[in-house]
C-alpha cells in the first residue's frame, strides 16, 4: 500500500486528501454532526459530575479528579472531537479544513492526538473493569461510570471504524509510552501532595514493590498490544474500503472541485461521490 511510504517532511504535504476531516461511508455533514454530539455529550457528563459534587457537598472531588486518568483521558475525548469536529465544519464548508491552515507542528499535535484518543480510552475500559469495578451504588454513579469506561470505548471505535484516517504510525508508540510514564509520575505527585493514591495498586504502601512493579508493567505491555491492534484495525478498515470495494471517500462540493487521492493512485470528481 503506497500509503505506508515513508516521504520527506520538507515534501510531503500534511494531510494532503483530508483523512482527517472525511469519512469513507459518512458524507462531511453527518461526520461533523455526530463528531459534535459526541463532544456535546462528553463535556456534559464532565460538568454534570461537576455539578453533582457541588450541589453534594464533594467539590474535593472535581478538584482531585484531574489525577485520575480516567478523567484526563475523557477530557482528552471531549477536546479532541470538539476539534475534529471544527476540522470537519471547516471542510464542509469552505473545501479547507482550519487543519490545513494550521502550521506543521499543529497539525503532527493534532495525529499525535488522535492516536491517544484511540488507543487510552481502551487501556481505561480494559483496567477499570477488571482491576476496579465493584458495583454502582447509585443511577448517578451507574450512569457515569458507564459514560465514562464503556462508552469512552464507543468513541475510540467510532474514530477508528468511520473516518479515512491512515494507520497509527509507529513513532507515536513512544508518545504512547511517554504520556503513560508522564502520569505514573503525575499519580505519586499526588500521594506525597496530597496523601492519597488514585489507584490502589499504585499503592506500594499495603502493596509490595514487586506487585506494584508487575501493574505497571502490565498496563504497559496492554498499551503496546492495544496500539497493535488499533493499528492493524485501520490497517484492515483501509484494505477493506477502499482497496476492495473502492470506497475512496466522502467529500465536499464547496472548494476545489477535484482532488488528488494520493493512496488510491487516481482523481477523484466531487461530485461523483455523492457528497453533502
Amino acid at each position: 500500500m503506497s500509503f505506508f511510504k515513508r516521504r520527506p517532511s520538507s515534501e510531503a504535504e500534511f494531510d494532503s486528501t483530508f483523512r482527517f476531516e472525511t469519512s469513507w461511508i459518512l458524507p462531511p455533514s453527518l461526520l461533523f454532526s455526530l463528531r459534535a454530539l459526541l463532544s456535546l455529550y462528553a463535556f456534559t457528563t464532565i460538568f454534570t459530575i461537576f455539578g453533582y459534587n457541588a450541589t453534594h457537598g464533594m467539590s474535593a472531588n472535581s478538584r482531585h479528579s484531574f489525577s485520575f486518568f480516567t478523567n484526563l483521558t475523557y477530557w482528552g475525548l471531549a477536546f479532541y472531537f470538539a476539534f475534529s469536529a471544527l476540522h470537519t465544519g471547516s471542510y464542509w464548508f469552505s473545501g479547507k479544513p482550519l487543519l490545513a491552515r494550521w502550521p506543521r507542528l499543529l497539525q503532527t499535535a493534532h495525529s499525535m492526538f488522535y492516536t491517544t484518543i484511540t488507543i487510552f480510552p481502551w487501556i481505561v475500559t480494559i483496567v477499570y473493569w477488571a482491576l476496579l469495578y465493584s458495583g454502582f451504588p447509585t443511577p448517578f454513579s451507574s450512569w457515569t461510570n458507564t459514560s465514562q469506561h464503556a462508552l469512552n470505548s464507543v468513541y475510540a471505535l467510532f474514530e477508528i471504524l468511520f473516518p479515512r484516517t491512515a494507520p497509527l504510525p509507529f513513532l507515536h508508540l513512544i508518545v504512547i509510552i511517554f504520556i503513560l510514564a508522564l502520569y505514573l509520575g503525575l499519580a505519586y505527585i499526588t500521594y506525597a501532595t496530597d496523601h492519597y493514591f488514585v489507584y490502589d495498586f499504585l499503592d506500594n504502601k499495603t502493596n509490595s514493590p514487586g506487585k506494584v512493579a508487575g501493574y505497571i508493567i502490565g498496563i504497559l505491555v496492554a498499551a503496546i498490544i492495544v496500539f497493535l491492534i488499533v493499528r492493524y484495525m485501520i490497517v484492515l478498515r483501509v484494505w477493506v474500503t477502499e482497496k476492495k470495494f473502492g470506497k475512496t471517500g466522502k467529500f465536499t462540493t464547496r472548494g476545489s472541485t477535484r482532488r488528488a487521492d494520493e493512496e488510491a493512485g487516481k482523481h477523484i470528481a466531487l461530485h461523483d461521490v455523492n457528497a453533502k
